[in-house]
């Protein structure tokens, strides 16, 4: 039974709380003076790409309900991030308000602390609803708002760092099964609904477990007592939670802009089984654990596990373990004597069951194809919230006959313990050196591109990289692009533009020519600046920057570092937009082409953009091959536009005269050629294979030129 919650205790108690959660954060991360909060916990990889949300939000991007259109990015189209999946955004735009006063890092720095914050504050609420004594109910809060598997995600996973909802959630599930008080107008009501809305609006992963946690709530409810009220309040905050995830991500399906084309985020069944819940792992201790006795478990790991995930990330910590060896100790306890089991044990046991690697998560992906969840030991989180909970109850009852100080004392002991093991070692100086040295760079080369570059002026970033997750080449990490548009403010980037799509299909194209040609056109295309990233050619741009110091472009900005250059051109007073010289793969096709040919299968989509207001007539041609003989057809809407036979030999299926409609032009192949495997069963299935493909004349002068 849930009891009702505690009187209020003594506000200081809870604003004591909030200031060594604050303390911690600040004494870990260095931030002891205004230059200090005015660098970012971490510049490298997917930190560079919270931030650039950051300041998207800034820049009005990220309502639900509306397109998320990044105009500073994808130049000139463009970015369009409505077909990726992006959660927190009511969070985001708070934090992209709070940006325009404080800049993006200092922004970020308060957000990551005030996740924190959030997190101890909803475990401490929680733990003193369940009547949790208050010293107790304060070390727990500690512990799990720096729990191992969510504080050390930091700043490249902003969205695990807010697990503020989770205590909350988990309190909801236990209403909605025991209390014989919920009714809609309690506060137990009102607690289910806010943590509801949390994590509807937070990462779907959270949702996906608690949503789990409320469908069997709602069965107990329903085979035991059966309360209407119980039962209603639980069934609302289920719609209350998808309503809001459906507003927050409602523009995947009101505004993609390519909804045939190839999904952005690519997921299979071995992710499911490389990123699930290794159970052992929460138990072993991080290779860089602070102790090094216990540093050396996870290095041993590290040495004989030889499949691995986000290893470490789901360890519990010492007094995680503690609750969950007690917990289990009185599970196997209950079941010897023929008593019910506790419900912590019944929620930590399906939590396991449905996570864990060879659980219910791969038999539902294998033969469901449900795929999209493969990180499954994020369950890791509702897992510590759930034992810490367990635990401090515990720890309440038993000490509630002991003097008050000496339970303040062991309640300290146990969290300065606890967050020793907890926390992870503060970054080298090295590095934080390291980064103050990036931001510094990035800071000047913004400041003086700004300068010499127009409002507005658009720059083409080298290498082109697609967005989001794309495996950069040589030592360029993958988001580093958007560094100059985190150091701008009215400038406008190539980088950006979402992969696999037919809009950005020019860029990938137009890097594969000859320099001259790249200059001309990008120039004929408005483009004021080239922008080199070294650390993505083999050479470092040398031979690139050698060609353009002899075609005249001198005029050259270089990052203090010497990896970002940006060399100056004459872009045209009139510019054209850039067409696409091929096809885009959409729908049907296999994500990674093998040895030169893309296999789809019977029915695939093909797209091409037309940036011009009005149409323009081109010849289109298509190399394929089939796994065995069958006839091919490219149809748009009804109407048949060319066929062809395919087989192992080559062909070529040509369409003379093809209009393409301003905007996105959809197609279609539809073959008859039976399926069949790679060599040895490998690979794709095969149907039929895309070799290349070609638009090009007749048409306009516009587009024959480019």
């Amino acid at each position: 039974m849930i009891l009702p919650p505690a009187k209020t205790s003594p506000p200081w108690r809870a604003v004591s709380l909030l200031l060594v959660t604050c303390l911690v954060w600040v004494i870990h991360h260095g931030r002891f003076s205004a230059t200090d909060w005015m660098l970012p916990t971490d510049y490298s990889g997917d930190a560079h790409e919270v931030l650039a949300r950051i300041k998207a939000a800034a820049e009005g991007v990220g309502v639900p309900l509306a397109p998320q259109r990044i105009e500073r990015l994808g130049a000139p189209f463009g970015a369009d991030w409505s077909d990726y999946p992006t959660p927190d955004k009511p969070f985001m735009l708070l934090l992209g308000a709070l940006s325009r006063w404080t800049g993006i890092f200092l922004a970020a720095n308060l957000g990551l602390l005030l996740a924190q914050l959030a997190s101890a504050a909803s475990f401490y609420f929680v733990a003193r609803w369940l009547r949790v004594r208050w010293e107790w109910a304060w070390a727990g809060a500690l512990l799990f708002a720096y729990t191992y598997h969510v504080f050390h995600r930091g700043l490249a996973h902003f969205s695990f760092v807010l697990s503020w909802p989770v205590p909350l959630g988990l309190l909801a599930v236990w209403l909605v099964a025991r209390s014989r008080r919920l009714a809609w107008k309690s506060r137990g009501g009102l607690v289910c609904l806010v943590a509801a809305a949390g994590l509807g609006a937070g990462n779907p992963y959270l949702l996906l477990f608690w949503g789990q946690l409320l469908l069997w709530a709602l069965v107990a409810q329903w085979l035991g007592p059966g309360r209407r009220a119980n039962l209603k309040v639980g069934l609302a905050a289920g719609a209350v939670a998808l309503a809001v995830f459906a507003v927050c991500n409602a523009e995947l399906r009101l505004h993609a802009v390519e909804p045939e084309a190839l999904p952005l985020l690519s997921r299979n069944y071995g992710g499911t089984e490389r990123y699930a819940l290794k159970p052992v792992e929460m138990f072993i201790p991080p290779e860089f654990h602070r102790a090094d006795w216990l540093a050396f478990f996870g290095q041993r790991y590290r040495r004989w596990s030889e499949w691995h995930g986000e290893a470490f990330l789901p360890y519990l910590g010492v007094c995680g373990i503690a609750g969950f060896v007690w917990l289990a100790g009185l599970a196997v306890l209950r079941l010897l004597r023929g008593r019910p089991l506790p419900g912590q044990a019944l929620t930590a046991g399906w939590l396991v069951a449905y996570a864990a690697v060879g659980g219910l998560t791969n038999f539902i992906a294998f033969f469901a194809g449900f795929q999209v969840f493969r990180a499954t030991n994020r369950v890791a989180v509702f897992i510590s919230a759930l034992v810490l909970v367990f635990l401090m109850v515990r720890l309440s009852r038993l000490t509630a006959g002991w003097p008050a100080g000496l339970r303040v004392g062991a309640a300290l002991a146990l969290a300065l313990v606890g967050l020793l093991d907890q926390l992870p070692r503060s970054a080298a100086p090295e590095r934080l050196e390291r980064i103050a040295a990036d931001v510094e760079s990035d800071r000047e080369l913004g400041a003086r591109l700004e300068a010499a570059l127009p409002a507005g002026a658009r720059v083409f970033q080298l290498p082109v990289l697609g967005f989001p997750e794309v495996v950069p080449p040589h030592r360029l990490t993958d988001y580093e692009h958007f560094r100059p548009y985190l150091a701008t403010d009215g400038l406008q980037f190539s980088y950006g533009a979402a992969k696999h799509r037919a809009r950005g299909r020019w860029q990938r194209e137009l890097e594969t020519e000859s320099v001259p040609v790249l200059v001309r056109r990008l120039e004929e295309h408005g483009f004021g600046a080239l922008y080199l990233n070294r650390k993505g050619f083999g050479d470092r741009a040398e031979g690139m920057l050698k060609e353009l110091a002899a075609l005249g472009y001198d005029r050259v900005f270089s990052g203090r570092l010497g990896n970002q250059v940006v060399v100056l051109l004459r872009p045209s007073a009139e510019p054209r937009p850039p067409f696409a010289r091929s096809f885009s793969a959409g729908r049907g096709w296999h994500v990674r082409p093998e040895a030169g040919v893309r296999w789809g299968g019977v029915t695939t989509t093909l797209s091409f953009f037309n940036p011009l207001p009005v149409p323009v007539v081109l010849a289109a041609s298509l190399d394929l091959v089939g796994a065995t003989v069958g006839e091919v057809a490219l149809w748009r809407g009804e109407d048949r536009l060319a066929r062809a036979v395919v087989g192992a030999t080559p062909s070529r299926l040509v369409a003379d005269s093809v209009e393409m409609r301003p905007g996105l032009n959809v197609f279609r192949l539809e073959t008859t050629a039976p399926a069949a495997r790679g060599p040895g069963g490998r690979g794709p299935l095969r149907v039929i294979g895309l070799r290349g493909s070609a638009v090009g004349p007749p048409g306009t002068p516009d587009v024959a030129d480019n």
